[in-house]
């Protein structure tokens, strides 16, 4: 079965941390066994292993923060940094797509071409497990990419934003952690900026999609009454479950459904259980418990309509802080299984295997 995965840190893997993604996760690994530091040695992504997996497409970020809290390669000291980061991470995709490792999807023909080519592809070989180079006779498919914004710090002023949309930028999320530029962020009781309007206004002209994640409640709220287009949130779990202010509540979850958008759960352990410990980060945790937030958002909206995956993997940590019974993202080829295990039928699984975020991106990209 084809994956759609709605978050990738993946230029920031390769660039900040100086990954290259060509290259196996288990070269990656072997590589990094000399460098300190979390995650290192313990990634979980990279092109070979998304390939095996059939993610067909990813929606890849472009990070780089200036918030006024510096931290080596993420939060930067001034804006021009954080625009020149971003700006050197979408050439990075770029480069990609000139290999023809990838390719970058920004409107809704490609978009329906690509997903036919990879079903077909599916379809042809449905019992290849191991990677396969491109180039070669049963190779599949390049990967999808579609490119989102994870925090606007990078854009200058918002009368900017129509650069960016005209390079490639189809969603924005406003915030990452702590105090954004337009909106506050996870760990802050902030609301939006006095820039924060304007540039969902400005998102709405353009048509690009709201990534309500990272946003502090008030944001959130606040986003929602100045922006009237396609929302979803890319990577987030329920407060239901983790009672903790970076997963929404089943009230924002409803004002999701209400705008027919979709929640990608993610898959970092803090983010999926109620007795994560910071000594052992993954102890106890498992796929399962993802499942776990996909059930309740597809029981508290009644359909399987809005939920997915956006798993965040190797988003600043690695099988350290994954669940235990994952190694690469290429397993994320079980979750079928585990989805009829609890019961949901063939249709509710394609849905939120990939289905779902198709047809958002649909709608979004009809206009």
């Amino acid at each position: 079965m084809i994956i759609i995965d709605s978050h990738l840190d993946l230029s920031w893997n390769a660039l900040q941390w100086n990954r290259d993604l060509t290259q196996s996760v288990y070269t990656i690994r072997t590589l990094e066994q000399s460098v300190s530091g979390k995650g290192r040695g313990q990634n979980t992504v990279a092109l070979p292993e998304m390939r095996q997996g059939r993610m067909a497409l990813s929606i890849v970020t472009l990070l780089a923060r200036s918030t006024g809290r510096t931290i080596p390669y993420v939060d930067y000291g001034s804006t021009t940094q954080a625009y020149g980061t971003a700006r050197g991470q979408l050439a990075y995709y770029r480069a990609l797509e000139e290999q023809k490792q990838i390719r970058i999807l920004s409107d809704r023909s490609s978009l329906d071409a690509h997903i036919e080519e990879w079903h077909a592809w599916d379809a042809a070989n449905p019992s290849v497990a191991t990677e396969i180079l491109p180039g070669t006779a049963a190779a599949p498919p390049p990967l999808g990419f579609t490119i989102s914004m994870e925090g606007a710090d990078p854009i200058l002023s918002p009368d900017q934003l129509e650069e960016w949309w005209e390079v490639g930028l189809r969603l924005l999320g406003p915030t990452h952690y702590g105090p954004g530029r337009y909106a506050g962020g996870t760990g802050t009781e902030l609301g939006l900026t006095e820039l924060g309007a304007p540039l969902l206004r400005e998102m709405d002209r353009l048509g690009i999609l709201l990534d309500l994640t990272h946003l502090s409640d008030q944001a959130f709220w606040e986003a929602l009454d100045h922006y009237q287009g396609h929302v979803l949130a890319s990577h987030n779990n329920c407060r239901a479950l983790v009672p903790h202010q970076r997963q929404f509540s089943d009230a924002q979850l409803q004002a999701i459904f209400e705008r027919d958008g979709v929640i990608g759960a993610a898959f970092d352990t803090w983010m999926l259980s109620a007795t994560w410990e910071n000594e052992h980060p993954n102890q106890g945790v498992t796929m399962a418990h993802v499942v776990d937030h996909i059930d309740h958002v597809c029981q508290l909206a009644g359909t399987s309509r809005h939920a997915a995956i956006g798993t965040d993997l190797d988003g600043g940590f690695g099988r350290e802080q994954s669940p235990t019974d994952l190694d690469t993202i290429a397993d994320l080829q079980r979750f079928p299984a585990m989805l009829t295990e609890r019961g949901y039928s063939a249709e509710d699984i394609n849905a939120i295997m990939h289905g779902n975020w198709i047809r958002l991106l649909r709608q979004a990209w009809s206009v």
